[in-house]
């Protein structure tokens, strides 16, 4: 046996079994869970956030727990599932290591639709951002599966990502043209457009459970069939994997994904980015494996910047956008110097 071959099997036997993984995945999650309901801008003594929790604690508490801590976490958890999720699912069908959400135009259409709401309906607050911004990811969608699908030729990775810059690149210039012109949409969209958790009570998550739930059902469902469509679609036909259902499926929970997390705390990057990559390498190549660990690294990782931006320039915060922005790139670079992590 050669030494090479006896290194590969060496390193093979040192990675870590999925379970592993998966248990300290679910574990480091528990933890940020925790922290995130202990931590805030207002100081609470950890009994005065059990007794709290418990129903038991003053009026100061049972607001600051009640009212703030525990939604903004349930927010980032959905959060980073959703747009974790939406990454991998991106990043598999185009077979592009470095493609997140706004690749296909997702986010972008989300913010229009916002700031028109804003600029032209009066539309206030996170409760009215949700509908317009769910709205504005699926029309955006709709419009880069018709562009992408024009012509004699099949609607493919590479046409729909094309399709997906060029309507992101437009929507995006629109946006920002239109909060500029309009000084009342530019305020109130200021705080949203950074990636913020704040505010975001169980009103505003709600009626964006059922969208995250088919989101990410869906996109259990075609983790193995994007196994066989890494190998090329012709190997995947000849697999019997519907290419084209496979595509819509895709497309469709990438929308519910990302649009219901744009729409619960704005546009947030880096997460599904860098998430996917980071599980990759933790686990393989595996679509299935990956979609799942993602599910759990996406919400830590965005918990954990809101935990930072919580206390880093006390008395005010910082939004969770800007945080996960310092903290992903960093680890987006590290990734990327290691060959097997960016590999699909």
């Amino acid at each position: 046996m050669t030494r090479d071959h006896s290194s590969a099997q060496g390193g093979r036997a040192r990675r870590p079994a999925f379970g592993i993984w998966i248990a300290a995945a679910l574990l480091l999650l528990i933890v940020v869970l925790v922290l995130s309901i202990l931590i805030g801008a207002n100081t609470l003594a950890p009994q005065m956030v059990l007794s709290a929790l418990q129903g038991q604690g003053t009026h100061e508490a049972n607001y600051v727990v009640w009212a703030q801590r525990v939604p903004r976490t349930v927010a980032g958890l959905m959060v980073g599932a959703a747009l974790s999720v939406a990454g991998a699912l991106v990043q598999a069908y185009t077979r592009n290591p470095l493609a997140d959400t706004g690749l296909l135009g997702v986010n972008a259409g989300a913010a229009f639709f916002v700031a028109v709401g804003v600029a032209f309906f009066g539309v206030a607050g996170p409760a009215g951002y949700v509908w317009l911004a769910c709205l504005g990811a699926l029309v955006l969608t709709a419009m880069v599966y018709v562009i992408g699908s024009a012509g004699r030729e099949a609607a493919g990775p590479v046409r729909l990502t094309m399709a997906g810059v060029a309507l992101g690149a437009v929507f995006s210039g629109l946006t920002t043209g239109l909060t500029l012109s309009h000084h009342n949409a530019f305020e109130r969209m200021r705080g949203w457009s950074a990636g913020s958790l704040l505010e975001r009570d169980f009103g505003v998550l709600l009626p964006i459970v059922p969208f995250l739930l088919v989101g990410i059902a869906m996109a259990a469902i075609v983790a193995p069939r994007l196994n066989a469509i890494s190998l090329g679609s012709d190997v995947a036909r000849s697999q019997g994997v519907n290419v084209r259902r496979t595509q819509a499926l895709v497309l469709i929970a990438v929308t519910l994904l990302a649009g219901g997390a744009t729409a619960i705390a704005g546009p947030i990057v880096f997460v599904g980015l860098v998430v996917p990559h980071i599980v990759r390498w933790c686990v393989g190549v595996d679509q299935r494996k990956i979609m799942l660990g993602s599910l759990l690294f996406g919400p830590c990782l965005v918990l954990l910047s809101d935990i930072i931006g919580r206390i880093a320039v006390l008395p005010s915060e910082m939004p969770v956008g800007i945080v996960t922005a310092l903290v992903g790139a960093p680890l987006l670079i590290g990734l990327v110097r290691r060959a097997k992590a960016t590999s699909l």
